[in-house]
């Protein structure tokens, strides 16, 4: 690395000032109270009878507040006489392994003891038989064993595709209930397909599987919740396509654009399906679709401590550091990659020994003429966007916007004598 090092030494790095980006603030003040409301505006309690066993369905997305969230879902069975319980429904996270799905809601904060009701977890999965299209459906064993089922999620923008329905409850339907085996079949003819997939074989689900209903999650700019909706399973179809696009208006973004290199803090699955969300980046794993951001270079530099090794998003990446080469599950990213069939985001990028040399490379792989001019930005992650650095050369843009506010003077970033940032 001593030649690498030396190419790179004497390529600068820009002075960075701390903006803070607005985004709209809609958010619900009590998540507690916001499902048992929701529940009861769309009168779908009344579908649960004493003494059923109800599952109710956690993915394995960072979804705010989501332990108040399952545990508000667990009190409504079980003031209604039902017998709840969890299941993972995450199709090939967490390792294809049940203990690994379990693993998955512990991180994110769903156990037994925080919510209120066992967790049932299985890779084993129930044939139900093949969907209008001819695709073999299929179900979680524990999931089609239960007299109801609640799916809960965030809907919003996918990170590979876009359709009348990307992330949200038919997508838990067809790839979490249908857990690895279900994932790969919906996967198999690749993402161009998947809007389709998501639409016929979640309503093969609903025909075969007694779902009651779900109860859906809108988040705004700053990952707070912004509201909170409980769909019968029957309007499910009718009710998503609307719910993502106020969720699309919803989402943050980076406020300037081109850039010539993205700094991105940390990447995982915790942050979003692919690591760091195209929706964000401009960057997407299929070619078939695009983002509005335009960037040159992007430089990733750690990964989340919840992501627990998965590295799936790291190939979105042009450079990367040996901190995150340590900490990669290949196993993991293996069998997110091989189930989705897109290979790219578990490619590895560049890696370099230091934040510092990370940065300077994508600095000077950027084109940019005057290094020192450079559009940089610097995020936590996909899902932060509030706070942000930019270079000394967007001070201009960031004065003449409404809904950036600057917090400091420009300076150096600060880095340790190893070349590290503190993250």
């Amino acid at each position: 690395m001593d030649v690498i090092a030396s190419l790179l030494q004497n390529v600068p790095i820009p002075k960075f000032i701390p903006v803070r980006q607005h985004f709209t603030r809609q958010q619900v003040s009590d998540v507690e109270t916001a499902v048992y409301q929701a529940i009861a505006d769309s009168h779908v309690a009344e579908r649960i009878q004493a003494g059923q066993e109800i599952g109710i369905a956690v993915g394995s997305r960072g979804i705010d507040s989501l332990p108040t969230l399952v545990r508000a879902l667990v009190q409504v069975v079980k003031n209604r006489g039902g017998r709840p319980f969890i299941f993972p429904a995450m199709g090939s996270h967490g390792g294809a392994t049940a203990e690994g799905q379990t693993a998955m809601l512990e991180h994110l904060g769903v156990t037994e003891s925080s919510v209120g009701a066992p967790i049932r977890s299985s890779m084993e999965t129930v044939d139900l038989g093949a969907s209008s299209l001819g695709l073999p459906v299929y179900a979680d064993r524990y999931a089609a064993q239960a007299d109801g089922i609640i799916v809960l999620n965030r809907i919003k923008p996918h990170t590979s595709f876009h359709g009348k329905v990307e992330s949200g409850l038919l997508k838990m339907l067809t790839i979490g209930v249908g857990k690895q085996k279900g994932a790969d079949k919906a996967h198999q003819l690749g993402f161009a397909h998947m809007p389709d997939h998501i639409w016929d074989i979640s309503k093969t689900i609903i025909e075969k599987l007694p779902i009651l209903f779900g109860l859906a999650v809108l988040e705004n700019g700053y990952d707070k919740t912004a509201k909170v909706i409980a769909v019968p399973a029957e309007r499910l179809h009718e009710e998503e396509p609307r719910l993502l696009d106020e969720a699309r208006a919803l989402m943050p973004k980076i406020l300037f654009d081109p850039l010539d290199v993205l700094i991105v803090d940390q990447i995982g699955k915790d942050i979003s399906g692919v690591g760091l969300d195209p929706n964000v980046t401009g960057r997407f794993p299929n070619s078939l679709v695009s983002g509005d951001l335009r960037v040159s270079k992007i430089a990733v530099l750690r990964l989340t401590e919840r992501t627990d090794g998965n590295a799936a998003g790291v190939g979105l990446a042009d450079v990367t550091t040996a901190a995150v080469e340590r900490n990669i599950d290949r196993v993991k990213g293996y069998m997110n990659s091989l189930t989705s069939t897109t290979m790219t985001t578990i490619k590895l990028p560049m890696v370099l020994d230091s934040d510092k040399m990370a940065i300077q490379a994508a600095v000077k792989t950027c084109n940019c003429a005057n290094f020192q001019e450079a559009r940089i930005v610097r995020i936590k992650n996909t899902l932060h966007l509030e706070a942000v650095w930019i270079s000394e050369s967007l001070f201009a843009e960031a004065q003449e916007q409404d809904n950036i506010e600057i917090l400091g003077t420009a300076q150096d970033l600060p880095f340790d004598e190893a070349g590290h940032l503190s993250i």
